[in-house]
């Protein structure tokens, strides 16, 4: 097993991160522990179902193996103190969304040189709860590198912080919050990275789902709960119309 350098910053981040789930009595339970590689380099795809899965999949990581995960995220949070200094000090790689074309390079990079990267690859948060259409970045990635694909889902985490949380504070403490690692998946050279896509949106779905099914919280009538499984939850069709609706009044500004 290659040996990793120390590297101060991350361990100090995981430690804070120890710190606030367990103030938070977070009750975390992994599956798939065995299909995180314990060396080589792969893209680790996560579900974004809340703020909060890039730190519970980083503590996962590092208590199963001690390796760390170079997540992509916005530039913008890059900036500033102290948030900012952290995500730099991890080596986390800024995704420009103007001229994307330096954190991809850079993050195949990361991967030829046996790092381990996280991808959300919804690209932003699932106000439904089930998993949304993917961008073909993280099959991209893992094509180009020769590295395997992870699929990763969370479940529970957004039920502490997530866009538009309608949990009080004592609501977000003492939460569940189930974790399970899908096998590896190689993406061919002549893989088709739409059809790659489409499949790893289904297993990340099929993953989601099976976590609920042991989920020991009913969900029924709750905000975090999908529709479709008797939550309040807007429906898929109405995030989609939605987001239409946006996307026109940005180019009507336009």
């Amino acid at each position: 097993m290659r040996r990793y350098r120390n590297e101060p910053v991350y361990t100090g981040a995981i430690g804070i991160g120890r710190l606030l789930f367990g103030t938070l009595r977070v009750k975390l339970r992994v599956a798939g522990r065995e299909n995180l590689p314990i060396d080589g380099g792969a893209v680790i795809a996560v579900t974004h179902f809340g703020y909060l899965e890039f730190a519970i999949v980083e503590w996962v990581t590092w208590l199963a193996n001690r390796r760390r995960i170079r997540f992509m995220a916005k530039k913008g949070a890059f900036k500033g103190w102290p948030l900012g200094a952290l995500m730099r000090n991890m080596k986390h790689i800024p995704v420009d969304r103007a001229a994307g074309s330096h954190a991809y390079d850079e993050a195949v990079t990361a991967l030829r040189d046996g790092e381990l990267v996280g991808v959300f690859p919804e690209g932003t948060v699932s106000r439904s709860f089930e998993v949304q259409l993917l961008k073909a970045g993280a099959v991209r990635l893992a094509q180009a590198a020769g590295v395997p694909l992870i699929p990763v889902a969370v479940w529970g985490a957004h039920r502490i912080l997530t866009k538009g949380a309608k949990s009080k504070v004592r609501d977000r403490v003492g939460v569940p919050v189930y974790v399970k690692i899908g096998t590896p998946v190689e993406v061919g050279a002549g893989a088709d990275i739409h059809d790659a896509s489409d499949a790893l949106r289904l297993t990340l779905q099929q993953l989601a789902d099976e976590l609920q099914d042991i989920y020991p919280i009913d969900g029924t009538g709750q905000w975090w709960q999908p529709v479709r499984r008797g939550g309040t939850a807007p429906s898929v069709a109405d995030v989609e119309h939605e987001q239409r609706g946006s996307r026109r009044t940005e180019d009507s500004a336009d």
